[in-house]
């Protein structure tokens, strides 16, 4: 399998991600004859039937799943200084990967014109998708009406800033908003479940507008209406919101959070209502994803009068 490079924003280092089931994504999505032939067989049952996916998060809450806990903090060095209960009180790996941080874990970057990451992943910055080559996959783009599922709503963000952020099943799966805002109620966009992982990606870049996903219009002073997506993937048990719509939410407050698997986030803000930092812009123009904590810095409020929508 090709090494995923990854750049650390506390550090600044590349580093190569140890991927969970790294063998059976590279037999699925790998470029080899007989990786083709395995995935024109074996992808239509394991992406496109939700029973798999819905049976491997069910597997994942049984208690005999609860030994694989330790073994994997080790491997993929999972921090559990950071969790909020201690790992004895998990009952199952699911317990695990919907686990709670300590809030001094994930400080907030300060100010009412800052935006923070809202989840630990690795990122993607798009200051504006009309001007990229591709999102990813370089020559490309996918349909941002079909992503949205609607077209007067990709008009309306057309020259949108986008933020793509990927979710690894060693990450924290909890996932806030990133900024004072007022959500309103998250709609399903029915799908499949394709793995999110590079490898995947880079065969198929409509993999994005294909899975099952949500979407939520958030109300917010600073950037006008965000767009907030939520992006299942492989073996992805559900999505759950534990916000309440309508209510005026602060930065860092959970929205909700990914049952085991792998996932995505997307966020696309108006075009010309923020600047996303330097670093993390360079990050992406040179092809690297950049991982993040939630709570980190990812960008200030531009005054400009196209923020509002």
């Amino acid at each position: 399998m090709t090494d995923i490079i990854y750049i650390d924003r506390l550090t600044g280092q590349k580093k190569v991600e140890k991927v969970y089931k790294g063998k059976a994504l590279s037999l699925l999505y790998g470029d080899k004859w007989y990786n083709r032939l395995l995935g024109c067989a074996l992808l239509p049952l394991v992406a496109k039937r939700s029973l798999f996916s819905s049976l491997y998060g069910f597997l994942q809450k049984r208690p005999f799943s609860a030994k694989k806990i330790n073994p994997f903090i080790k491997t993929f060095e999972v921090d559990a200084s950071e969790f909020l209960e201690p790992v004895s009180q998990f009952r199952s790996f699911n317990d695990f990967f919907i686990r709670r941080l300590q809030p001094k874990a994930r400080p907030l970057a300060a100010g009412d014109d800052i935006a923070v990451m809202p989840a630990d992943g690795r990122y993607y910055f798009y200051q504006d998708i009309d001007q990229c080559e591709g999102f990813i996959v370089k020559g490309k783009k996918f349909d941002l009406s079909a992503l949205l599922g609607s077209e007067t709503l990709a008009q309306a963000y057309s020259g949108a800033s986008m933020v793509m952020a990927r979710l690894c099943p060693s990450d924290y799966h909890r996932f806030h908003f990133p900024c004072d805002c007022r959500p309103g109620q998250t709609a399903l966009i029915n799908g499949h479940f394709y793995s999110v992982n590079p490898l995947a990606v880079k065969k198929n870049l409509h993999i994005f507008t294909e899975n099952k996903r949500t979407l939520c219009e958030l109300e917010t002073r600073a950037f006008g209406r965000v767009l907030y997506l939520e992006i299942g993937a492989t073996n992805v048990g559900s999505i759950q919101e534990t916000y309440t719509p309508f209510k005026w939410h602060v930065k860092g407050e959970e929205k909700g959070y990914f049952e085991f698997g792998g996932s995505s986030l997307i966020l696309l803000f108006p075009k010309g209502a923020i600047q996303f930092d330097a670093d993390l812009l360079e990050a992406t123009q040179q092809g690297f994803e950049m991982r993040c904590l939630m709570g980190q810095r990812m960008g200030r409020r531009l005054i400009s009068p196209n923020h509002l929508l």
